[in-house]
């Protein structure tokens, strides 16, 4: 039986682990070939070379600073060269940098904002000015989070850009709609990554995620890989300008709950 996404063509951003390798997984089983851009060139090869191997789909990678606009642009026309086209672009790629209000460090703030807002924007542009030279009904995914509606005082740069994610996607939605560029974005809350592997040892920190997640555990890659494959695939040809929140039910929650 075919996949969802068979015969499709996607690049997708930081997946040299976490949520966008669990995107990437989840796309090529689902039958897209792909392009894996990531920072970390040797890990990015390895990541690439070992899911060719256990897909058998065509999985190319590149390296590249997406804080660099002219940079992340030109890996897009690469990208495009590699894989004939581009059906479905995931905009996963972000950082973080500790400091809230008063302690910020301005270089921080534009960093952070360089890769996960503006770096989307340029990557978005470029793939969609492809798409509509192509005429490709493609889906353009961004990585966001819950993190765009709910406020963390000491990473005052990470949930700006979210927040900004948030308007970016809709109004790409709203100006890619009459082309059938569908725009959309995934909200993901606290999911086990290798960021979280500190967190998870700590029983405290562990405690306080929990206490405030109703269904009583972290999240994990493949399952926003699998709202990402839904996001892509026809089966949300009326879904465009939407956020899609899998946050164990964080976001509905206005207590904390009990944790054993």
């Amino acid at each position: 039986m075919s996949g969802r996404l068979e015969g499709r063509a996607a690049l997708i951003t930081g997946a040299a682990g976490g949520i966008g390798l669990g995107c990437a997984e989840a796309f090529a089983r689902e039958g897209a070939d792909l392009v894996l851009l990531d920072l970390d060139e040797a890990r990015t090869d390895k990541v690439a070379a070992n899911l060719a191997a256990r897909s058998g789909r065509k999985v190319h990678a590149l390296a590249c600073d997406l804080a660099d606009a002219e940079a992340a642009r030109k890996a897009v026309i690469r990208a495009c060269a590699l894989l004939g086209r581009i059906d479905v672009l995931v905009n996963n790629a972000g950082i973080l940098a500790p400091g809230d209000i008063l302690d910020a460090e301005l270089e921080d703030f534009d960093r952070v904002l360089a890769v996960n807002l503006r770096a989307p924007f340029v990557v978005g542009q470029t793939v969609a000015r492809h798409m509509v030279d192509a005429k490709i009904k493609g889906s353009i995914i961004n990585m966001s989070s819950i993190n765009a509606v709910l406020a963390i005082p000491n990473q005052i740069a990470y949930v700006t850009s979210k927040g900004g994610l948030g308007q970016l996607t809709k109004a790409m939605a709203l100006g890619l709609a009459p082309h059938g560029v569908r725009v959309n974005a995934i909200g993901p809350g606290t999911i086990a990554t290798d960021i979280l592997k500190g967190v998870m040892q700590d029983d405290d920190a562990r405690h306080r995620i929990l206490s405030r997640t109703p269904l009583g555990r972290f999240g994990e890659a493949e399952e926003i890989g699998r709202v990402a494959v839904f996001l892509a695939s026809d089966d949300a040809s009326y879904i465009t300008g939407q956020t899609i929140y899998p946050d164990g039910g964080r976001l509905a929650l206005n207590y904390t709950v009990p944790v054993e």
